[in-house]
């Protein structure tokens, strides 16, 4: 009996901690502490922006350390997802039926952002470390290991070996181990380098057409990451290799935020931050800090506008497209970057809620020439440090090739099930 009331005093303090908690006379449906999360729930059909906004009331009321990051409104077939971080932009929506397929997107209830933003960094210094490790030692074998020249062209060759490393870590060179497998089996790894870039550079319609088999299924990369053809290359000693074989190779480089590692990367490799030691970092919710207020606040709440219309909807959601992707973004002292990675990134996930917007209204963006239309193409500044610049280029192109992954799975997933249920 003594068992049961115990048990019966767990349930009261768990339903006092989690469900329905007072607030001026009305009761908060449930909240989950350890993850700021607060949860409304309403009856089916009912209108969850309403749900949204009481919610919000309740939150208001909160003493500040108990106030949500997170809030779930649902009706029992619709959940809709409120980052507090970003309390404009439009809630991520996830229906009952498709609920075991995007289970991943909760991940948060059971890890907050801080753990994720904690292990991005984590990553990305790991991922740091190595490159720091690759670049002291092609630097021993520089020729001219003191020139200005030679150093130039030592930065350009780590920016595109950490590109090569991420984009086989993240599938844009295809499932399989392309890039390390061309590295192994190379008998001279510095003239098949220089052979690789050259192919990258190049449009697959116009390589040569007796190209090896290995090299003829490596993508094209524009951008003129690896334009340049006369960037000097040191020889690959057994260390060099041994960094590359079991360190790099070995390492999922998936994982960093090009945000978070191009400081990292910058203060792990320039020569001048490397000798005043630390890590110049501005973290992601400090970025916000500035460029919400600055731009991007405005932006969210004119899609939101759109988005709550019903007149005119498909176009006026084409025509905020065109808009985003026609203005300039400038940063004339942008060091490694990360503002203006941030700065893309943000505006990329609103094109990406664009176009989810426009699939759910049935046009198929499939048939347009290129639904993406934001590019880094858009994004400049200034910095007197060429290692910081070669940095920012390389945080930007990873974040592109990010940002297209973001969008076109969840693309894919909702054409095949509109083709399967129609």
């Amino acid at each position: 009996m003594d068992r049961f009331a115990r048990n019966s005093r767990r349930e009261k303090c768990f339903a006092k901690n989690f469900f329905e908690q007072q607030i001026n006379g009305k009761f908060i449906d449930a909240i989950i502490p350890a993850q700021k999360v607060l949860i409304e729930q309403k009856s089916l059909g009912k209108n969850l922006s309403d749900a949204y906004e009481q919610a919000k009331f309740y939150d208001n009321e909160l003493p500040f350390n108990k106030k949500s990051r997170w809030i779930i409104c649902s009706d029992f077939q619709n959940f809709e997802i409120h980052d507090m971080n970003a309390p404009k932009s439009p809630p991520e929506i996830i229906l009952l039926e498709n609920l075991e397929k995007e289970i991943y997107r909760l991940n948060f209830l059971i890890d907050d952002q801080n753990e994720k933003i904690a292990r991005e960094l984590e990553i990305s210094l790991k991922a740091g470390e190595i490159v720091g490790k690759l670049y002291d030692a092609l630097h021993n074998q520089d020729l001219n290991p003191n020139s200005e020249e030679s150093l130039q062209s030592l930065n350009k060759l780590c920016v595109r070996l950490v590109f090569c490393f991420y984009a086989e870590s993240a599938g844009i060179f295809g499932k399989h181990k392309i890039f390390r497998d061309y590295l192994q089996n190379s008998r001279n790894i510095r003239q098949d380098l220089i052979l690789l870039f050259d192919v990258l550079n190049t449009e697959k319609n116009l390589r040569d057409p007796y190209l090896s088999d290995e090299l003829k299924i490596f993508p094209f990369v524009n951008g003129g990451l690896f334009a340049e053809k006369n960037i000097e290359i040191p020889n690959f000693n057994d260390e060099i290799k041994k960094i590359l074989f079991d360190e790099a190779e070995n390492f999922d480089w998936s994982g960093i935020s090009p945000t978070i590692f191009g400081a990292v990367f910058e203060s792990t490799l320039n020569p001048v931050t490397r000798r005043e030691g630390g890590m110049h970092y501005t973290s992601i919710e400090n970025i916000h800090k500035v460029i919400n207020p600055l731009f991007l606040d405005d932006l969210h709440d004119e899609f939101a506008k759109i988005k709550n219309s019903t007149r005119n909807k498909n176009k006026n959601l084409l025509d905020f497209q065109k808009k985003l992707s026609e203005l300039k973004f400038f940063d004339p002292a942008c060091g490694s970057g990360n503002f203006l990675t941030e700065s893309f990134i943000s505006l990329r996930r609103l094109e990406n809620e664009i176009l989810k917007e426009l699939l759910h209204e049935k046009i198929l963006l499939g048939e347009l020439d290129n639904p993406i239309k934001i590019s880094i193409n858009q994004f400049f500044g200034i910095e007197i440090n060429d290692f910081a610049v070669a940095v920012a280029q390389t945080a930007l192109w990873i974040a592109e090739l990010q940002m297209i992954q973001e969008i076109y799975m969840p693309i894919a997933w909702i054409m095949i099930l509109h083709y399967i249920l129609n």
